[in-house]
């Protein structure tokens, strides 16, 4: 894709899932990657595949509720590479499963400090240096950002719910500026966060998807990708579905 090679994306929840293939697919259109991760382990593993291919990677651990975390990989990306011009802010978990009068007030508190300030504090800190260049931001919601599901995981829809309208309104903070802001929004993906999911969670799941089967992370990789490449110079504010039909319903 036009736009991509050598240039820098930093990459929240990058060591695994669809963090994992997005620095994979950036990697393979030439972009420097800067996985962020609380996960050293996988982490380090995902960079040693990218310089294994012949990419430019590197690792820096990070929790995305701390700011100064943020901050600081942040600032590693410059100093590394002299420039930040795309980010993927992926990191992300899916909570308690329970009814709200019986979800509690630490699981809310944790849910919404990952999943949506940690996509407030990651543009936070991103958007400074992308305004010398200009750049490009995904953030990464849910299928749960546009509909209520059939479980007991109101606080998750929130939180997705939460980061549409974040993305939203930066991208027309700063449509003027040279950032472009949109929001990637999947439907159930085939991830280390659900692989442990029993049979009696996933069927019902599945069935409400007509495509009939799990997305693979690496289908919202490339869809991250092409929105930061110049194939949707003209594309900001948006929400990309990519739910195998659930929402047409």
């Amino acid at each position: 894709m036009n736009g991509l090679k050598d240039k820098v994306v930093l990459i929240t929840g990058g060591s695994s899932g669809i963090g994992k293939a997005a620095s994979l697919a950036f990697a393979r259109e030439g972009t420097k990657v800067v996985i962020c991760s609380i996960q050293p382990k996988e982490g380090n593993e995902t960079v040693d595949i990218i310089k294994n291919e012949g990419g430019e990677a590197l690792f820096v651990k990070t929790d995305v509720t701390k700011s100064a975390q943020v901050e600081a990989a942040v600032n590693k990306t410059i100093v590394s590479y002299g420039r930040l011009d795309f980010a993927f802010n992926n990191a992300g978990i899916n909570g308690e499963i329970a009814p709200i009068d019986q979800y509690t007030e630490e699981g809310w508190d944790t849910l919404m400090a990952i999943n949506l300030k940690g996509v407030w504090l990651s543009m936070k800190y991103e958007i400074p240096h992308m305004l010398k260049n200009g750049g490009a931001i995904v953030n990464n919601s849910s299928i749960s950002g546009f509909i209520s599901m059939p479980l007991d995981i109101a606080p998750y829809v929130a939180s997705k719910h939460g980061v549409i309208g974040l993305t939203k309104a930066a991208a027309r903070e700063y449509a003027k500026r040279g950032i472009r802001i949109n929001a990637v929004c999947p439907g159930a993906i085939r991830t280390p966060l659900n692989q442990d999911m029993p049979d009696e969670m996933v069927k019902p799941i599945l069935d409400l998807h007509p495509i009939g089967r799990w997305g693979m992370p690496e289908e919202v990789a490339e869809a991250a990708v092409w929105l930061c490449s110049d194939a949707a110079s003209f594309i900001t504010g948006t929400t990309l579905l990519i739910d195998g039909g659930y929402t047409a319903q």
